[in-house]
């Protein structure tokens, strides 16, 4: 059994991986202020919860994109099963079969949605990630990682709306029924989910137009099903993509040590 953990500047999501399946996806608020303790109490009430013994975990796999947590979480995988996780970052990137950008600033969940990705199609393929920010990753189906665009996620555009302004509040990410907004929170969701509409199916179209048509897109992360009409535009919707790239990576690691 394996646990992969995906901190993310919103929640840090923690995956237990066994038979070739995910049996467990928990997800908790990412907090620098909370202590390892913290993290490891809600930890070992899952796995108890799950029915899975500390010693039945082989495997842990970190990746994270809060620097402070990093070192947090890494102690309290180290003291909760008595072994150092496979941490992701550059140090690991040269035995992966990906050519990465810039491996110093590259984000390890981007690095992990093109691993996944590529693993899975071998093919021209851009994953759309659906979190904090909205991240299209384009890896070639030779394992090259050819770029990234980044856009701030629905969720931080609603709350960077209400947080900047005096008459606008906060609003669920609900598809309106028209694009014409009758209150304050419809003129919201028009403006905000129905604008990121247009703005995945314009970037999606300028990434195929550069790599001449041919490359397919998957989804993936927390709100990848939020906007449902734009699920015809992907080959697949995939919210455990990120957690497969991470887990990919500690399996490819252990590998090469063995």
């Amino acid at each position: 059994m394996q646990i992969i953990v995906d901190i993310g500047n919103s929640d840090a999501v923690f995956g237990l991986y066994s038979q070739a399946t995910w049996q467990h996806i928990w997800r908790t608020p990412s907090r620098t202020d909370e202590p390892a303790g913290s993290y490891e109490s809600r930890l070992r009430l899952w796995l108890l919860e799950a029915g899975i013994s500390l010693s039945a975990i082989q495997t842990t796999v970190l990746s994270s994109v809060v620097p402070n947590l990093t070192p947090t979480m890494r102690s309290m995988l180290t003291t909760l099963f008595g072994f150092e996780p496979v941490v992701m970052g550059p140090g690991v990137y040269p035995i992966l079969p990906l050519e990465i950008l810039r491996p110093h600033e590259i984000g390890t969940d981007l690095v992990a949605n093109a691993l996944a990705a590529y693993t899975r199609y071998q093919r021209n393929c851009v994953v759309v990630d659906f979190g904090t920010a909205l991240t299209f990753t384009t890896v070639s189906g030779a394992g090259k990682i050819l770029g990234v665009a980044i856009a701030p996620g629905l969720k931080t555009a609603i709350r960077s709306l209400f947080a900047n302004t005096a008459q606008l509040p906060e609003v669920p990410i609900e598809v309106p029924a028209s694009a014409l907004g009758t209150s304050t929170t419809h003129a919201i969701q028009a403006g905000v989910v129905l604008g990121y509409e247009g703005l995945v199916r314009s970037l999606l179209d300028r990434i195929r137009t550069e790599l001449n048509g041919d490359c397919i897109a998957i989804a993936t992360g927390g709100l990848s099903g939020s906007i449902p009409s734009l699920h015809a535009a992907f080959t697949a919707v995939i919210p455990s993509l990120t957690l497969d790239g991470i887990r990919i990576v500690g399996e490819i690691i252990g590998h090469d040590t063995r």
